[in-house]
């Protein structure tokens, strides 16, 4: 029940600290006490996550290298979803290997290999001695986390315009005025999140306040009120009408519910593979 109640906050403190270490340079090794020692507890594999995060995610930036991207999916479709979450439960870590082979980044892949060989070898070998409390502690918080992250990244990406799949304005979503930004260190903000990785989390809300022009120009999606959980429960329902009641008007231009409703739309539409994005540089 514990593991449960504070896996959010843990979560996203694990992400904070991939993104800003917490222990300077000289208390280095400090900084695998989060992933090595309590990360286990959660369900977090040690190094899987900075692996995937760091050294996948936020260079691909949800476009077609990413293993982890949405864009191939159908993102208001429960089988959508579904096939997305299997195919990362089934499939994630070989993909993530493959990347990191077809990148170069030798490093990666061991730290990847490392962290994830071991947190098996370590579970099998303890179920052998008490198999509920290995499945209890180590096999349930696994599978737990897994689909929560990705769950969490297909509502962060539900909504991408497909004729600008590489503008994080037009790829990500954020979430204002939620308590859960205040539990999970605003992780709401999560375009500006992607513009700028290494932002402080507490800078988040200003950051949006100074660029809001920016925002309302490229048509960025903003929800007042709710967060990704809510995000990913309408678009299950297709509860457009719910989503289009936490829409911000940026531009304070007025639009009629059925006109928000289409926007929402046309950004869960599934983009077809032979859809040419741009490069990152």
């Amino acid at each position: 029940m514990s593991n449960a109640l504070f896996k959010g906050p843990f979560g996203l403190m694990l992400h904070c600290t991939s993104h800003r270490v917490l222990f300077k340079k000289k208390y280095s090794f400090l900084n695998r006490y989060i992933p090595w020692v309590i990360g286990p507890l959660f369900g977090q594999t040690p190094e899987t996550y900075f692996t995937h995060h760091m050294g996948m995610h936020h260079p691909e930036n949800n476009l077609p290298d990413d293993e982890s991207s949405t864009m191939f999916y159908q993102r208001d479709s429960l089988r959508g979803f579904l096939h997305y979450l299997g195919d990362f439960l089934l499939l994630g870590i070989p993909r993530l290997i493959g990347y990191f082979n077809r990148r170069n980044k030798p490093t990666l892949r061991l730290r990847l290999l490392r962290g994830e060989l071991l947190y098996i070898g370590c579970t099998l070998g303890l179920a052998f001695v008490n198999l509920p409390a290995a499945l209890a502690v180590f096999v349930v918080p696994l599978v737990l986390s897994r689909v929560i992250m990705m769950l969490g990244n297909w509502a962060q990406h539900a909504f991408i315009d497909a004729d600008s799949p590489e503008n994080c304005y037009r790829n990500s979503v954020t979430c204002i005025n939620t308590p859960y930004n205040h539990k999970c260190w605003n992780d709401g903000y999560h375009i500006s999140h992607h513009l700028k990785p290494a932002m402080h989390w507490t800078e988040h809300p200003l950051h949006f306040q100074q660029n809001l022009a920016l925002y309302a120009s490229n048509e960025a999606i903003v929800f007042d009120g709710i967060h990704f959980l809510h995000i990913f429960f309408y678009l299950m329902g297709k509860r457009y009408d719910l989503l289009a009641h936490h829409f911000v008007l940026l531009d304070g231009t007025a639009r009629t519910e059925n006109e928000v409703i289409a926007l929402l739309r046309s950004r869960t539409q599934r983009i077809g593979r032979g859809v040419l994005v741009p490069q990152l540089t």
